[in-house]
């Protein structure tokens, strides 16, 4: 028997002002598109915002549904946005933010199991690193260098052949 780890190095900000410009207007943009959200049952109301490797920004926001399933996390209506607006583009930082009436936005929050599984598959067929930069609507900030760093082990097509 042995024994393995998996770690890496993630950055922590205090707040905006210690961000790079560039960082800090892709998170306001994201923490903008949180009020596109359509988060009835939930009341949490996340955004997301990706600057591309040809500089455009997509956006997304979680579109919820009464039948929960048939609901869409903001970063993955992010991916198809940014898939069907600039083909085979990869994303050089998203950026993803949220609020809620129910509780204070005021630490980062990581993207959910099946998102962190469609940010690792377009990282991989886009070939392109994907920083990504997770906070609320205030406070510290986590900078993630690679969305594969989000799922170890992941499940990918080399799996299937």
């Amino acid at each position: 028997m042995s024994t393995a780890r998996f770690q890496f190095e993630y950055d922590v900000y205090n707040d905006t002002s210690e961000l790079p410009e560039a960082d800090a207007l892709l998170l306001k943009k994201a923490r903008e598109v949180t009020s596109l959200s359509y988060a009835p049952y939930s009341n949490f109301h996340v955004g997301a915002a990706a600057r591309l490797i040809n500089n455009e920004i997509v956006t997304g926001s979680n579109q919820e549904n009464a039948s929960y399933p048939v609901g869409i996390c903001a970063e993955r209506v992010l991916l198809g946005n940014a898939a069907m607006l600039f083909p085979e583009k990869g994303i050089q930082t998203l950026a993803i933010s949220y609020w809620s009436k129910d509780l204070k936005s005021d630490h980062p929050i990581s993207p959910c199991g099946m998102c962190r599984q469609a940010l690792q598959e377009f990282e991989m067929r886009t070939a392109q690193p994907m920083r990504i930069i997770l906070s609320g609507q205030e406070g510290k900030i986590f900078v993630i260098q690679t969305a594969a760093h989000l799922l170890p082990f992941a499940f990918t097509g080399n799996e299937l052949g």
